[in-house]
């Protein structure tokens, strides 16, 4: 580790372009999409707070999401938007590695949660009638703490593994933000433990909650196929349709940057393709949840009239 941090104290993080014109207009998009984001989870973690028919296992799952997402974006996005309108574009050594740990614990737990909360949608539906016991809150916290331990005891590992790395290619990261591919094209120390690390870790992180939530939707599936009315099984449905497209959106884009072997990283295309589950995603989060909600529209005018008195 000492040997590393007297090769390299910073890096540069390049970002998306060097034209002014287009930094500016980036800065502008990200910023609009920042305050979009914090302002939809923080309004849906404060209804599903005050909303006292929202007090129940699903919306205690999407509550924490959305606390998750706040916090998920404003790892990155903030030092985006420094790097859009500044020349400096460089980043400490330990700011680097501060913000790949957290990057990827919160990434890992946002897998975890996904994954809880496809069991939740299980139990609502497979057994209706003792959702409230099956789901107890005792059993909820701990899922949620099960989610944050499990993603940042593994982000640990994985950030000591990179961070004692020798990056002898230089220091220029061709990206918004320290991630392994970046980190692994400038390191020349890259053995197959650490690749064996790497996969370990896809398969613990994403492969297997990815498994879990399929494997948990063919028993959803199931159980709504037994559902005699038509009525029925579209209602059923409609209660999963929002984590379904949720998680979709966030494994597709993880899946396709970091399944692939390391010789096979296309940093031009995959910085792009990282920006929809690092900025984005967390944005569209809120939408997915309450535009085709009953619950949260109702909570949504209940609280509206409180406030206004009409």
């Amino acid at each position: 580790m000492n040997q590393n941090l007297s090769e390299v104290t910073e890096f540069i993080l390049l970002g998306f372009t060097s034209n002014p014109k287009l930094q500016l207009s980036l800065f502008v998009l990200f910023l609009l999409i920042y305050i979009v984001s914090l302002a939809g989870n923080l309004a849906l973690i404060i209804l599903i707070v005050s909303s006292s028919h929202l007090h129940i296992p699903m919306y205690f799952f999407i509550g924490n999401l959305s606390f998750l997402d706040v916090w998920y974006s404003s790892v990155y996005t903030p030092k985006i938007l420094v790097n859009c309108i500044s020349e400096d574009k460089s980043i400490s050594f330990g700011g680097c590695a501060a913000q790949f740990f957290f990057s990827a614990g919160l990434a890992y737990s946002e897998c975890y949660l996904l994954a809880a909360m496809a069991y939740d949608r299980y139990i609502a539906i497979a057994t209706p009638l003792l959702y409230a016991t099956a789901m107890s809150r005792k059993l909820c916290i701990g899922l949620v703490a099960f989610s944050y331990l499990g993603g940042f005891i593994n982000a640990t590992i994985l950030t000591s593994e990179t961070f004692t790395l020798s990056f002898c290619d230089g220091n220029i990261i061709d990206d918004f933000f320290c991630d392994v591919p970046p980190l692994v094209k400038l390191s020349c120390s890259v053995t197959e433990n650490y690749q064996s690390v790497l996969y370990f870790l896809l398969t613990s992180n994403i492969i297997a909650p990815s498994a879990f939530i399929l494997a948990t939707y063919a028993f959803i599936l199931a159980a709504i196929l037994q559902i005699r009315s038509t009525e029925g099984r579209c209602k059923a449905f409609s209660t999963c349709a929002s984590h379904l497209t949720a998680v979709t959106l966030y494994y597709g884009s993880i899946l396709f940057i970091y399944s692939r072997p390391s010789s096979n990283y296309a940093l031009d295309r995959d910085k792009w393709a990282s920006v929809f589950y690092t900025v984005v995603f967390p944005m569209l989060n809120p939408i997915i949840y309450s535009l085709r909600n009953k619950d949260v529209k109702n909570a949504v005018k209940k609280l509206l009239r409180r406030r206004t008195g009409f």
